[in-house]
């Protein structure tokens, strides 16, 4: 559910950055420098600036947040009672992968708010740091509506989550200056192979395309990217192969535990086959801001894109074993 506030606010970065024919630092450019612009850093508006531009994307943070604030209280933590600010641990659930949803998100927003901001004129210094700190500040923002809910809390695994995807950001950007590792998400929805675990997904992640994306952690999978020319800049590999490791986890039908009571209130208990597990994946993968192009509507597009898994062929390793995959989305 979370990870709706980063739906909501890519579609207003594209949105803003589509109302512009002014776009000429994209992150397409990683290799032609568009990471490194160079701006004085002695004021918060440098000689290249635009004010208008810095009060836009200004103005699309503050709707974002207040947007997305007012959406999620009246469709979700309105139906919950609230209490005092309480701590809720939640670190054992879903096998984690809702912990690289947060890292995630927030990794994803910084990179794109940072692109906002050095479009906007901003310092280099400065918009990297106003790009990283919102991401986690976007996701800690939730936090604190999970903190005064009966529902949830506030989660210190969900905080450190936030601040290790904004951390590769920004870490990335001051030790290397460019992304050289992608924070990456796909998803596949799954057919659980029997009605009675069906309309437990159903019950649960919900029934649309769009909350199993959000919800189901059983489809999900989280990826961190590496470019392999960024590393070995002397060698022959294409400029836009990647190598990604990922990581997911299967049969989970709870947050905590695979059970469950039916319709007439007899318990449901899963066999040993249906045990929840963790995988652990290998695969190639393209970072689409590394394709040279000329059109200024394609690098956009590439870029909005990269913060998805190229569907490649995988190799997984779970239960002990390993599996190959022809496609992994």
């Amino acid at each position: 559910m979370k990870n709706l506030l980063l739906l909501l606010f890519l579609f207003i970065v594209t949105f803003a950055r589509g109302q512009s024919t002014l776009v000429k630092d994209s992150v397409s450019s990683i290799n032609d420098s568009s990471l490194l612009i160079k701006h004085s850093d002695k004021s918060f508006f440098s000689t290249t600036s635009n004010k208008h531009k810095i009060y836009l994307v200004a103005a699309v943070n503050a709707v974002a947040v207040a947007g997305t604030g007012t959406w999620l209280y009246n469709s979700w933590y309105k139906q919950y009672k609230s209490t005092s600010f309480h701590f809720f641990d939640d670190l054992g659930e879903w096998l984690q992968v809702d912990k690289l949803g947060h890292s995630y998100s927030a990794y994803t927003i910084s990179r794109y708010n940072t692109e906002l901001w050095r479009w906007a004129g901003l310092p280099r210094k400065k918009s990297i740091w106003m790009g990283g700190i919102s991401g986690a500040a976007y996701q800690t923002f939730i936090e604190v509506f999970d903190g005064f809910s009966s529902g949830w809390g506030w989660s210190w695994g969900d905080f450190a989550a936030n601040i290790t995807g904004s951390g590769l950001f920004v870490g990335q950007e001051y030790v290397w200056g460019e992304q050289r590792i992608s924070f990456k998400f796909s998803f596949h929805r799954k057919n659980y192979g029997s009605k009675m675990l069906n309309d437990r997904a159903d019950d649960i992640f919900g029934r649309t395309l769009t909350q199993r994306m959000l919800k189901d952690y059983n489809g999900q999978t989280y990826w961190l990217s590496a470019n392999l020319q960024s590393f070995f800049p002397q060698s022959n590999i294409p400029r836009w192969l990647n190598l990604a490791v990922g990581y997911g986890a299967e049969n989970m039908f709870g947050a905590r535990e695979d059970s469950w009571k039916d319709a007439t209130g007899h318990p449901i208990i899963l066999g040993n086959d249906l045990n929840r597990y963790r995988q652990f994946y290998l695969a190639p993968d393209i970072d689409l801001t590394r394709i040279k192009t000329k059109s200024r509507f394609l690098r956009t597009t590439f870029s909005l894109f990269n913060c998805l898994k190229f569907p490649t062929p995988s190799i997984e390793f779970s239960r002990n074993r390993l599996k190959w995959n022809w496609i992994h989305f």
